[in-house]
């Protein structure tokens, strides 16, 4: 695969949309490429796995054990980020990622990705803003489904 191909998964992604293709050709140097199949397990929840994964194609199941089962609370669509709580605190894995169908994934190492801090800051700090719009938008939607929640629960809103 070219760099330029590698490159197209990336930058349509929510990560990559600020960095310019030779931007993102070194981005892709301290990257590696995942390819699941159907059923294939990424990473299980409470892991102390620190990758963050683009998905590049395929679908992945997001799942959490609730009551003892295992409950797919999203489905990862191509182009969205998951990882970023673990890859910025090194935190445990809060959430098990399994493949639906064959999927694809970009993967990115902490300590691949600060390698490029003193050659290329501009590059880490257009991922970092990037990892950042990602935590906002899911906080965001998180705020509007409480919001929702506590409509429901109080019989606000209209829509109960």
């Amino acid at each position: 695969m070219n760099k330029a191909s590698q490159c197209e998964p990336i930058v349509d992604s929510s990560l990559g949309q600020e960095l310019e293709k030779d931007e993102c050709q070194i981005l892709t140097t301290v990257m590696g490429i995942r390819h699941l199949k159907d059923g294939e397990t990424l990473v299980k929840e409470g892991d102390r796995d620190t990758t963050l994964f683009v998905l590049t194609a395929g679908k992945l199941a997001v799942s959490s054990i609730v009551g003892g089962k295992d409950v797919t609370v999203y489905n990862m669509k191509v182009g969205e980020v998951a990882g970023t709580r673990a890859f910025v605190d090194r935190a445990p894995r809060r959430a098990t990622l399994k493949a639906v169908g064959n999927a694809t994934v970009y993967t990115l190492e902490p300590e691949k990705f600060e390698t490029l801090l003193d050659s290329h800051p501009r590059i880490v700090y257009k991922v970092m803003r990037g990892l950042f719009r990602i935590t906002h938008i899911n906080l965001m939607r998180m705020n509007v489904e409480t919001q929702q929640l506590a409509n429901y629960i109080n019989k606000t809103g209209g829509r109960y």
